[in-house]
């Protein structure tokens, strides 16, 4: 399993729906339940990370194209 700080968004993401699918399809021991659900937390974070720098990313180029136009 590849280390979180690793993944791209897309696969942090996909990873992520995964993780929700084995947590709602249920059948497995607390301990298992709970890596899975920290698992899932911190692919959480990494998605908002890498749309928070996609967002700062198209604010820079907007910001910079009304510079232009002034």
């Amino acid at each position: 399993m590849k280390p979180i700080s690793e993944l791209g968004y897309e696969d942090a993401r996909d990873e992520l729906v995964a993780v929700v699918q084995q947590l709602e399809q249920g059948g497995l021991s607390l301990d298992d339940s709970l890596q899975l659900w920290e698992r899932g937390e911190a692919l959480a974070k990494r998605c908002e990370e890498h749309l928070a720098g996609a967002r700062q990313r198209v604010e820079q180029a907007i910001a910079a194209r009304e510079a232009d136009e002034d």
